[in-house]
């Protein structure tokens, strides 16, 4: 299941939800993103402050389609037995959860691969856009050499 929402999540269900739906399951694997305290990009960085912004833009129905392909591209790969993606979108703070991804499989080495390969594959292809604020001054995020390096294992596999 995939949702792409503005509203928070809540960990203990979305880990029932996967329980309940993978049925007699051997691991369930969580991945749950938070919105930095610590800000980047130019090389210096600083504690965010109250007035700290990041704000997801994305194009529904679009967004979406590419999400349920990641998820399907790592169904093929690993026998899961349920999956549930979850991306907020709108203005978050710091500290506040961004991204969740839960697989479950009947062995533990299919739910982590199928967890990391979603994480990555969501971080460098799903059709977001990061904006940071802080008072005056906001930019649009680029994209991480880091997470085209995470990605980049996977094209052999």
């Amino acid at each position: 299941m995939i949702s792409v929402q503005s509203e928070d999540f809540s960990l203990e269900q979305e880990y029932q939800k996967l329980r309940t739906e993978a049925g007699d399951v051997g691991a369930i694997v969580t991945f749950t993103g938070i919105v930095r305290e610590l800000y980047g990009g130019t090389g210096d960085k600083r504690v965010a402050t109250k007035t700290d912004t990041l704000y997801l833009e994305h194009y529904p129905g679009m967004t979406e389609t590419s999400l349920a392909n990641i998820v399907d591209a790592a169904q093929k790969k690993w026998p899961l037995l349920a999956v549930r993606v979850i991306h907020r979108v709108g203005e978050l703070k710091p500290q506040e959860q961004i991204v969740f991804v839960g697989t479950a499989s009947g062995h533990r080495q299919d739910a982590f691969d199928a967890a990391q390969y979603i994480m990555d594959f969501l971080k460098s292809r799903a059709p977001f856009w990061k904006k940071q604020s802080s008072g005056k001054d906001s930019h649009w995020v680029d994209a991480r050499v880091s997470d085209a390096e995470a990605l980049a294992r996977w094209q052999d596999s």
